[in-house]
């Protein structure tokens, strides 16, 4: 293929999405409203089916057995490309989008922290563009959007391996919003999800302690023998938990029940098993010692991700012609407005290793592909899907430099044009990407042989146990932790 093919098919995939600009914003800023958590996504699902059936797609709902999981399909035979969408929110952080100040739009309520609404229609436009652009240059192929609820609890993606829905799938590309404009060519965290209940006798705190058997005890024991072992693992590892149900808010009362929910990450999925096992013992001593009885829920578990390169190398060519998103004076003075409620800490960690940022608001250049040696101390459930299909994703600026994700800041952009010009671009990069590899057999041919040569004779193995299925009813009644 000449540059000349190149340039003006990039050209034709980005002038698709501009014409729908409006629309997609619409959609996502639909999603922001919505902020539904992991399972539980039924406007923002419908919301997506609803548009792909009306851009010509064939929509199945309720993939992998789960109520808000979906597939949306277009074209037909090889090669079979999915690009990934998720659209779920996190719990607690409702934000007033645009606001330079925590302000909750509902109490306690819940917010796109992680900005899966901008990630979910990002990946859309993709889908929408490569369809289109599939019709009109008699492209051969599918196109599948693979709507993956639950990533910030439970994977949904993982349910969805489990199921097979991704057999028939050649190579998988997906996004996330991000403060830089890069590849990140990397491997991440496995990661378990575990929920320790402990179950105990309530009895008059002050006249009867003794006939009491505190189930707050056990939780808080469990608690304390974890930071404990902290110092005995890899330092790679990551532990942290969230006190679910603490029994009430009476101290009077000796509580009865008490749950804790654990985030166990490793680089390798026998690494997390080893210190989950090590965590479940701790567990169990504290239900010794406090007299209690102990239910251990293994709620869900994630893989690490694997890169390839091969893919990800002509994603970053896509991506260098494409160039990043541009902002005028106004979105560089909301910047820079959001960045003076950072910390200093914070300003500085996001642009440490990138000098041509200093002094910057927002993000303007695309950073040069590299093979990190390290590990991401992140986690994803886009892991388990590329253990069984060829999968690249790229990060594209959302936010000002120093957003944390999980943060209000972050909620509080993801329903601006900040946000917008991230999505609308990300899904430029995917769409350009996914046509070139349809183009060129020999391209996922390269990045099948690369991935069985990173996974070296391992093969994938669903972690999870085998009433999962009883487990994706259960775990929608659950409060949720983030894997991410």
């Amino acid at each position: 293929m000449d540059r000349k093919k190149t340039e003006s098919e990039v050209e034709r995939i980005a002038q698709l999405i501009e014409e729908k600009r409006d629309q997609l914003i619409q959609i996502s800023n639909d999603i922001w409203d919505y902020a539904e958590t992991g399972f539980e996504e039924w406007k923002s699902a419908n919301l997506l089916c609803e548009t792909l059936e009306k851009e010509g797609f064939t929509v199945e709902k309720g993939i992998g057995g789960i109520e808000t999981a979906f597939v949306g399909s277009y074209g037909s035979g090889g090669p079979v490309v999915a690009i990934l969408g998720e659209y779920d929110a996190l719990t607690g952080m409702s934000q007033k989008g645009g606001g330079l100040q925590p302000e909750e739009v509902v109490k306690n309520g819940n917010g796109h922290g992680c900005g899966h609404n901008l990630l979910g229609t990002g990946a859309l436009a993709a889908a929408i563009a490569l369809r289109y652009y599939m019709e009109e240059s008699n492209l051969p192929g599918t196109v599948r959007y693979y709507g993956c609820p639950g990533e910030e609890i439970g994977g949904g993606k993982t349910f969805m391996v489990k199921e097979g829905v991704f057999n028939d799938v050649d190579f998988a590309l997906t996004w996330h919003p991000e403060t830089h404009n890069k590849i990140w060519s990397s491997r991440t965290l496995a990661c378990y999800e575990v929920n320790f209940r402990f179950t105990g006798k309530s009895s008059h705190a002050a006249a009867t302690p003794h006939l009491g058997r505190s189930a707050l005890d056990a939780a808080e024991l469990t608690n304390i023998g974890v930071n404990y072992l902290r110092e005995h693992i890899i330092p790679e590892a990551r532990v942290h938990y969230a006190i679910t149900n603490t029994g009430g808010f009476s101290p009077n009362v000796v509580q009865s029940e008490a749950e804790v929910l654990y985030f166990v990450r490793a680089p390798k999925v026998s690494q997390t098993h080893e210190v989950y096992e090590r965590v479940c013992d701790i567990a169990r001593g504290a239900a010794m010692m406090s007299g209690t009885a102990l239910e251990i829920g293994f709620d869900s578990a994630i893989f690490d991700l694997i890169p390839n390169t091969v893919l990800e190398t002509v994603m970053h060519k896509k991506y260098s012609e494409l160039g990043v998103p541009v902002h005028d004076e106004n979105e560089i003075k909301f910047a820079k407005e959001i960045r003076s409620t950072l910390t200093e800490a914070e300003k500085s960690f996001d642009i440490e290793n990138m000098k041509e940022l200093k002094g910057k608001e927002l993000s303007d250049v695309i950073e040069p592909y590299v093979e990190l040696k390290e590990v991401l101390p992140g986690s994803t459930d886009v892991g388990d899907v590329s253990w069984v299909v060829p999968t690249a994703q790229c990060f594209v600026a959302c936010a000002a430099l120093g957003t944390a994700l999980h943060s209000w800041q972050m909620v509080s952009q993801g329903a601006t044009s900040l946000g917008h010009k991230g999505m609308l671009h990300a899904g430029k990069v995917i769409a350009a990407t996914a046509a070139e590899v349809m183009q060129n057999p020999e391209i996922i041919q390269q990045a099948k042989d690369e991935l069985l040569k990173r996974l070296d004779g391992e093969t994938y193995v669903s972690p999870l146990p085998e009433d999962y299925k009883q487990y994706k009813v259960r775990r929608r009644q659950m409060i949720g932790g983030t894997c991410s």
